[in-house]
């Protein structure tokens, strides 16, 4: 029996959830399975990956193979990592002890880095924020400018008019006065 490390889908449409998945490679995507280990949530970002680390490692050494995506999520959460030194260790290449401070300070370094995006993308939604709310001030002036211009030619108009009227009633007058 082959077995695979895959996803399965779940979720509504289009917004798709995955399960991590050992299964018989015969099985369906969404079928049958041997043992769920994860989870993974692409619609976040960064992407949502949590995997039981342990088990993945136990069925990794069984023989079960990961697929492409599996097999990328697997190195990220340093599944892969730890599988290549357990073997080292097993060939006596590394004792066990040079094999977890390895695996923990790579896992420090990808931790950093996994917070280090996080941070950026809170602060460029932050600015992006800040830049929309600038921009709609901005253009709300422009808005209140335009109409006090209006009203600023509107009213001389008006005063125009109205001084037009006094005048040409003055002459009114006169020439009724002088007839």
């Amino acid at each position: 029996m082959s077995v695979k490390i895959r996803l399965a889908r779940r979720g509504r449409k289009k917004l798709a959830l995955f399960d991590v998945v050992v299964a018989d490679a015969r099985a369906p995507r969404d079928g049958r399975f041997i043992e769920k280990i994860g989870t993974y949530n692409p619609n976040t970002d960064p992407a949502s990956i949590d995997i039981n680390g342990d088990r993945a490692l136990y069925w990794l050494q069984s023989g079960a193979q990961p697929t492409d995506t599996v097999r990328r999520m697997l190195s990220y959460r340093g599944v892969m990592l730890r599988k290549h030194l357990q073997h080292g260790v097993a060939k006596g290449a590394i004792s066990q002890d040079q094999a977890d401070a390895k695996l923990n300070e790579w896992m420090g370094g990808k931790s950093g880095l996994i917070d280090n995006k996080r941070a950026e993308l809170a602060e460029k939604k932050a600015n992006d924020f800040k830049a929309r709310l600038a921009a709609e001030a901005a253009k709300k002036e422009a808005k209140a400018q335009s109409i006090a211009d209006k009203k600023a030619a509107l009213l001389a108009s008006a005063n125009e008019a109205m001084s037009d009227m006094v005048e040409g009633g003055e002459t009114a007058a006169e020439e009724t006065a002088a007839e």
